[in-house]
């Protein structure tokens, strides 16, 4: 059964989550923005739990032009859906948004899912 949750608790989740990521990686983490949306977008799958939409650093070249910011999507429809308590979903919250960090350090699902957050 999906869990249900106010918006702004399912916020406060992902704000944890982020606020647990390490230090010495949250630091190297810069223009990014992380973004809640009730589902994916059209064409995406219906059970996409994350979405990472930017240039990986490791796919960035040296040039000093100003950039948009990078953005980490979570989908808060499929992840309450996926769910069987609060306490399942503040763990996929973490893995969701530990997995869309790791891609913007240029990490592939493949290494990922060797890592266990795939």
């Amino acid at each position: 059964m999906p869990v249900e949750m106010s918006p702004e608790d399912f916020d406060a989740l992902v704000d944890r989550a982020l606020d647990e990521i390490p230090d010495e990686l949250a630091r190297l983490v810069h223009n990014v923005v992380v973004l809640v949306e009730d589902e994916p977008p059209e064409g995406e799958p219906d059970d996409l739990l994350g979405l990472y939409d930017g240039v990986a650093l490791t796919e960035r070249g040296g040039g000093l032009d100003p950039q948009l910011p990078d953005r980490i999507f979570l989908f808060r429809g499929p992840l309450l859906d996926m769910c069987d308590d609060e306490e399942d979903l503040a763990e996929e919250v973490r893995i969701t948004v530990v997995h869309e960090v790791a891609h913007h350090f240029g990490l592939d699902d493949a290494r990922l899912h060797d890592l266990g957050y795939a």
